[in-house]
């Protein structure tokens, strides 16, 4: 199902003082404004497991994990959005002249709804691999247990492995997706 703009012809900056006041969050594509979506008990359960797993295994580290409030932009002024987690490793740099919009993200976590999988495979990550700073994105399925990863080579190219019930994934600053510990108590969960 395509995302409809709420508004258009927002600047920037109209955009990020107009979202700071809003009850629900809107992610900001060239001017376009998109409502975001409430997730599943499912999605909201991986979202949970995901961010917990990366918080204990990067905990005492240099980096932090951050829930999906958290707005990452892709360009400034060009696109704002609400990955379901976000981790920056290293000290949190936010866009020029922000207080709430982090410009560097190591990790960048998506789980997967029939709404948004096309979006998230597409023009998001077409977005998210122009961040000099990410390292790895992961996809989670709500379908099935399975883990997506792209991670980013020394050269620059981006590396895919998919992973199942009893695999893991190796991220960037040391942390491990188990997916048994991700998917964990979810998949009885209503989902989409």
């Amino acid at each position: 199902m395509p995302r409809l703009a709420e508004r258009s012809g927002l600047s920037p900056a109209d955009y990020l003082a107009w979202e700071r006041q809003q009850p629900v969050r809107h992610e900001f594509v060239r001017g376009e404004v998109f409502a975001m979506a409430g997730g599943t008990p499912r999605h909201n359960a991986l979202c949970v497991n995901v961010a917990a797993a990366l918080h204990a295994a990067l905990r005492g580290g240099p980096c932090r994990t951050f829930s999906s409030d958290q707005r990452v932009g892709l360009g400034p002024g060009e696109r704002y959005v609400y990955p379901d987690v976000t981790v920056v490793c290293g000290p949190v740099r936010l866009e020029q002249g922000s207080t709430d919009v982090v410009a560097n993200p190591t990790v960048l976590v998506e789980v997967l709804s029939e709404s948004t999988e096309q979006y998230d495979r597409g023009l998001k990550w077409d977005g998210y691999r122009r961040i000099a700073a990410l390292t790895d994105y992961v996809l989670v399925s709500q379908s099935e247990r399975r883990l997506e990863h792209f991670g980013r080579e020394p050269d620059g190219s981006w590396r895919y492995r998919a992973a199942g019930p009893g695999e893991s994934i190796p991220l960037t600053g040391g942390a491990v997706l188990r997916v048994d510990a991700v998917f964990e108590d979810a998949m009885e969960l209503p989902g989409d």
